[in-house]
């Protein structure tokens, strides 16, 4: 259970705002890839509808449920309030208007997406804003401040990327860059912003969750050195077009990632909670998968093939790791929003559901696990160009994800 500072709750409207349209878009972006999958077997990823389902992806579902994580997640990690909820609700529709329109404009004028890309930047930037008067109001803060603080700078770094990218296909500004910037892009994206925001919020909600008590936090300081370490000499190698940075920028990720996954081990083995929830369990299992596609990244990175390879390592990336790491916390965050919403003032004076009839933890393995196997399906139908494979896989994934969805948005009918 998450437990509240006095004073320092969050309107829960606001979060569940964030996470209900992430859902939406969530399911949006998984009809759109199945609908156009040919293209992707084809090998062409950098074609407008594969734009268009994986900012859905991205902004649309990653991004809105981990902001809508954070307006939530901050006040309890920090010990301090949201800056201004007001702010906050502004703050949701124009990045739920500008994504969206976004999104849909990469899908039908790319060209034309520069409006309201502005428009998702604001959005973007007003979160930030937020974010920083939040924890500028911290009292001492952490190295779980550190990895929220970097994360928001690699997200403000992203949308700035997107931006200028734009601008480069509009007014052939930099074209000479387009591929470091583009490569920049995704690495800041995907490794720093979501990689870095779910390592420090991990380290507050791993305890919580197996009630883990007297662990050691030293390891967090080398995995935030040796990660961000690793981002900025990937990023470097991307402009100067040096291969062995590049190596060694992987293997600082890598050996961020190994540091990371062992100091959750360690937090877990000092649990006082025997029997893990299920959901909590396949976020941690999102650990171990992010590890070898780490791994397996480094490893690829050697051979000539790395570049026809990089395109479903990425995909695995996004969905082994990110998605099922938010999707994992989400089935443990919603539910006990909801129930404080709704029960907390009634405990002691009628008789109140426990937080575990809250969600149907009956359906998360079987769904979990073929999500999983879902996900391994498209990356086998892209790698090797099976388009039977690939509908097959990415018809089981949009039914799974429309399910999830659905659940998530059942809990508030209890």
């Amino acid at each position: 259970m998450l437990p509240q500072t006095q004073g320092s709750e969050t309107n829960i409207k606001l979060p569940i705002s964030f996470i209900f349209i992430s859902l939406l878009a969530l399911v949006l972006s998984q009809i759109i890839l199945l609908i156009n999958g040919h293209m992707l077997i084809g090998g062409s990823f950098r074609i407008p509808p594969v734009w268009s389902s994986a900012h859905l992806l991205v902004l649309g579902w990653a991004l809105m449920a981990a902001m809508g994580a954070m307006y939530q997640l901050v006040p309890v990690a920090f010990l301090t309030k949201i800056w201004n909820e007001k702010f906050g609700f502004i703050q949701f529709f124009i990045t739920a208007a500008g994504i969206l329109t976004f999104s849909g404009m990469l899908y039908w004028a790319p060209q034309k997406a520069l409006i309201p890309g502005i428009l998702t930047l604001l959005g973007i930037l007003m979160f930030l804003f937020q974010m920083v008067m939040t924890l500028r109001m911290q009292a001492k803060p952490n190295i779980l401040t550190a990895f929220v603080g970097t994360a928001l700078f690699c997200l403000f770094f992203t949308i700035f990327m997107g931006i200028t990218l734009i601008f480069c296909l509009k007014t052939g500004f930099a074209a000479n860059y387009y591929q470091s910037i583009f490569k920049t892009h995704i690495l800041m994206g995907v490794t720093g912003w979501f990689t870095l925001l779910i390592f420090g919020f991990s380290y507050k909600m791993v305890p919580m969750f197996s009630l883990s008590h007297g662990f050691p936090m030293i390891h967090a300081r080398f995995v935030y050195g040796t990660y961000v370490s690793g981002l900025a000499l990937t990023a470097i190698s991307f402009f100067t077009e040096n291969s062995i940075l590049l190596k060694i920028g992987f293997f600082l990720l890598l050996v961020g990632f190994s540091i990371f996954s062992w100091h959750i081990s360690i937090i877990i083995k000092k649990r006082l909670k025997k029997k893990l929830d299920k959901p909590f369990t396949f976020a941690i299992i999102a650990i171990g998968l992010g590890n070898l596609i780490h791994l397996a990244v480094f490893i690829v990175l050697w051979s000539k093939h790395f570049s026809t390879i990089v395109g479903p390592i990425v995909y695995a990336y996004i969905l082994l790791w990110i998605v099922l790491s938010i999707v994992g916390y989400l089935y443990k965050i919603v539910p006990f929003l909801w129930w404080t919403y709704k029960y907390s003032k009634e405990i002691g004076k009628a008789k109140v559901p426990s937080l575990k009839e809250m969600m149907d933890e009956k359906i998360v393995v079987p769904l979990f696990t073929t999500f999983i196997i879902a996900v391994l399906l498209v990356f086998c139908s892209i790698t090797f160009k099976l388009a039977i494979l690939f509908n097959i896989g990415q018809f089981i994934l949009s039914i799974v994800f429309i399910i999830i969805a659905i659940s998530i948005v059942r809990v508030i009918k209890k």
